[in-house]
C-alpha cells in the first residue's frame, strides 16, 4: 500500500514538473527567446506597418533570421518595431540594410524583409537603427486597381458612344461604301510610292555623278583632277577678261570720238562735218556705231554671264580681290 502510494506521488511530482517545463517553454517561446541560442535587439520605424504583429518572422534576404518583438508608438506618424536577431547572422547585417514590411505569400502574415545595401558599411551592433523602405502593399494594390476599373469604365463608355456616333453617321458610311474614293486612295498611294522610286533614282544618279568627279570622270572630273588642265581654263579666263578690258577702252575711245564729233558737227568745223551734211553717209556711220555699241553691250554680257559661272565665280573673285589689293 505504501508502495502504490510512493509510485503515484512520483507520479504526480513528474507530470508537474512537465507541465511547468511545457508551461515555461510556452513562455519562452511566447517571448521569442532562444534556448539554444543568443539574440540580440535591433530596431526600425514605419509610418504604417500594415497589420504587422508581435511574433512575426524577420528575415533577411529571404532567410529566417528572428522575430518582431514589440511595436511601440511613437507618435502619429512614427511607429517603432522592435526585431529580435539571431545573432548568427550579425555579421552578415549591415548599419545601411535596408527593411520593409512584405507579406507572405499575396494574402498570408506580414513578415519584415531586411535586404544588404550595395555600398559597404560595418556590421550591425546591438540597439541600431535601421534604414526602411515602403513596399507596395496589397490596399496600395487594390486602391490602385480599383482607379484602373474606374478608368476603363469611362474609356468603355466614351468608346461605346463613339461606336454609336460612328453607326449612325450617314456620311462615314457613304464615303466607306464610295468606290471611288477608295480607288482615289490607291491612286494616290500608287503615286507616293512612284515618287519615292523617283526620288531614290534620283539620290543613286547623282551619288554615281559624285563617285565619277571624285574618280576624275568626266569634264567636272578633269577640271578638279587634272592641275594642267584647270591652268589653261584660268588663262583662257584671263585672256577673255583681258579682252574684255580692251573692249571697254575702244567702246571709250570710240564714245569719245562720237563726242567730239558732236561738237564739230555742231560748231560746222572738220571734215566730218562736211561728211555728216551726205545724208547716206551719216546713215551708214549711224549703223555702224548702233551695232559697235550693241556688239559692246552683249560682250559685257557674255562676261557678266561668265563670272557668274559656277566653274569660273572663284576666279573672278580672286581677280577682284587681287584688284582691289
Amino acid at each position: 500500500m505504501e508502495k502504490q502510494i510512493t509510485s503515484n506521488i512520483k507520479l504526480g511530482l513528474f507530470v508537474i514538473i512537465g507541465l511547468l517545463i511545457l508551461v515555461f517553454s510556452l513562455y519562452m517561446i511566447g517571448r521569442n527567446k532562444s534556448f539554444f541560442g543568443s539574440n540580440f535587439e535591433i530596431k526600425a520605424r514605419f509610418k504604417n506597418v500594415n497589420g504587422l504583429m508581435r511574433g512575426n518572422n524577420v528575415r533577411f534576404s529571404g532567410i529566417q533570421a528572428g522575430t518582431v518583438k514589440d511595436i511601440d508608438i511613437i507618435n502619429d506618424t512614427t511607429i517603432e518595431v522592435v526585431l529580435l536577431i539571431d545573432k548568427k547572422t550579425k555579421d552578415y547585417i549591415h548599419k545601411n540594410s535596408i527593411a520593409s514590411i512584405g507579406s507572405e505569400g499575396l494574402m498570408g502574415n506580414k513578415i519584415i524583409n531586411i535586404l544588404p545595401n550595395p555600398v559597404p558599411a560595418p556590421a550591425i551592433e546591438e540597439g541600431d537603427m535601421l534604414l526602411t523602405h515602403k513596399e507596395l502593399n496589397v490596399d496600395d494594390m487594390l486602391e490602385t486597381l480599383d482607379k484602373t476599373n474606374n478608368n476603363v469604365a469611362i474609356i468603355s463608355e466614351d468608346l461605346i458612344s463613339t461606336v454609336k456616333r460612328f453607326n449612325n453617321s450617314a456620311v462615314i458610311w457613304g464615303l466607306l461604301e464610295d468606290t471611288a474614293v477608295s480607288e482615289n486612295i490607291k491612286s494616290s498611294l500608287q503615286n507616293i510610292h512612284q515618287a519615292s522610286s523617283n526620288l531614290n533614282n534620283m539620290s543613286a544618279e547623282l551619288n554615281t555623278a559624285v563617285h565619277n568627279i571624285s574618280q576624275g570622270k568626266g569634264l567636272l572630273g578633269v577640271l578638279m583632277e587634272d592641275p594642267e588642265t584647270a591652268n589653261d581654263l584660268k588663262n583662257a579666263i584671263k585672256q577673255i577678261n583681258d579682252v574684255s578690258h580692251s573692249a571697254n577702252a575702244i567702246a571709250a575711245k570710240l564714245n569719245n570720238l562720237v563726242s567730239a564729233t558732236d561738237t564739230n558737227i555742231n560748231n560746222g568745223k572738220g571734215v566730218i562735218t562736211t561728211l555728216m551734211k551726205d545724208t547716206a553717209i551719216v546713215q551708214q556711220l549711224q549703223n555702224s556705231l548702233n551695232n559697235i555699241e550693241k556688239g559692246t553691250a552683249a560682250f559685257n554680257e557674255d562676261m557678266e554671264a561668265l563670272k557668274h559661272n559656277f566653274l569660273l565665280r572663284g576666279y573672278f573673285r580672286k581677280q577682284a580681290k587681287k584688284n582691289k589689293k
